[in-house]
């Protein structure tokens, strides 16, 4: 998808347009440059988390960019991988599935597919023995904005046992693991990468592949992730833990690849005599997620007529714009105290798990997608 000529910006189209309905604003020139500096950078196969916002255009632009394998958790998500790129290479890593869904999978060629349990291993007969099953390794490893362990994957003993069996039964054997949401600590994929050899020995199996998962910090406060010093760190934790036999290696960023590429524009409904501020976007829209991961200091507010607003820094209570009392950010945010009713407010990097969890409740909700040349 070629940027619109028409919006060079948000705040372009914010003048001209004056939406009262959150709008999401798109650049896939920045979608494509973050996708080029995971293919340039990171030593072996890069695909894309599909959950994270599975819109067609973030598919569409990234097969552009040169991505072809995605990690898809279900059969949807697989159809619409299918509908941008028929020979998409697809990694179906959500390790719990049930019998009938991995009945569909097998409509749509599966290439790759996770597990945690003998059980989930036993649903996979309908895929076929010509498959990578790759083990997912959980472990107490810190660094990341909340740990996937809990949920997902199975301890260094456990992992073992599987990994034989997954080679008995005649599957590519393999290896995967998470460190978590919006890690950026290279020494929690060390950790992890160390671990794996050391289960692949002393399962006795030579595994073909190891995936890394995804993380690489892709935040919405703080200094953006160095990509380049973690993508050097997985290298020489693997060259470390596995030697001349270093398989290939994997990685499945989401949030790192779409976040980046997004802006969600919110406007002022009102401003309290408290100072709190309602705006037409919540915890049931785009800001859905803001009630697990809060942390934010990437925003900017704006006029009607598109100027960026100034003023003193305060903290003001957020509410989201449905009736029910529970739609409000979990923390004050630093806003301008010149906000006033009419206004905008721009939240940087909400490409991922915005579009994807938003809901339509209350009549209230982001729609389609507008594209722009920049989101500066």
């Amino acid at each position: 998808m070629r940027p619109d000529p028409h919006w060079l910006s948000p705040e372009h189209h914010l003048r001209r347009e004056q939406p009262d309905h959150p709008v999401m604003y798109f650049s896939p020139v920045v979608l494509q440059q973050t996708a080029q500096r995971f293919l340039d950078g990171f030593p072996g196969l890069v695909t894309y988390a599909v959950k994270a916002n599975p819109d067609e255009a973030v598919l569409v632009n990234l097969v552009a960019a040169g991505i072809t394998a995605f990690d898809v958790a279900s059969p949807a998500e697989m159809a619409a991988v299918r509908a941008v790129c028929p020979e998409a290479v697809l990694h179906y890593n959500n390790p719990v599935r049930s019998i009938a869904e991995v009945t569909e999978a097998a409509q749509y060629g599966i290439t790759s597919a996770s597990i945690d349990c003998l059980s989930e291993l036993d649903k996979l007969t309908p895929l076929g023995t010509d498959l990578e099953v790759t083990v997912r390794l959980a472990l107490p490893v810190k660094g990341a904005a909340y740990d996937f362990g809990a949920k997902f994957g199975v301890g260094p003993e456990g992992a073992t046992a599987l990994l034989k069996e997954v080679a008995a039964r005649g599957y590519r054997p393999s290896l995967c693991f998470h460190p978590g949401t919006q890690c950026d600590d290279p020494a929690a994929w060390a950790a992890y990468i160390q671990e794996a050899a050391d289960v692949a020995q002393a399962a006795g199996v030579v595994i073909a592949r190891l995936n890394v998962g995804g993380g690489f910090a892709s935040h919405r406060a703080g200094v953006n992730p160095d990509l380049e010093r973690i993508f050097d760190g997985i290298r020489a934790a693997a060259a470390g833990a596995f030697g001349t036999a270093v398989p290939e290696l994997i990685c499945e960023p989401g949030r790192a690849l779409a976040a980046e590429a997004f802006t969600l524009a919110t406007r002022v409904k009102a401003v309290r005599d408290s100072g709190a501020v309602f705006l037409n976007d919540g915890l049931y829209g785009g800001l859905f997620e803001f009630r697990d991961i809060f942390a934010v200091d990437r925003l900017r507010s704006v006029s009607s007529s598109g100027a960026l607003r100034d003023g003193e820094m305060t903290p003001r209570m957020v509410f989201g714009p449905t009736c029910d009392s529970l739609d409000q950010l979990p923390e004050p945010v630093q806003l301008p105290d010149t906000l006033v009713e009419g206004d905008y407010v721009l939240f940087s990097g909400m490409g991922a798990y915005s579009l994807s969890l938003s809901t339509g409740f209350n009549g209230y909700g982001v729609g389609r997608p507008v594209t722009v040349a920049a989101l500066d």
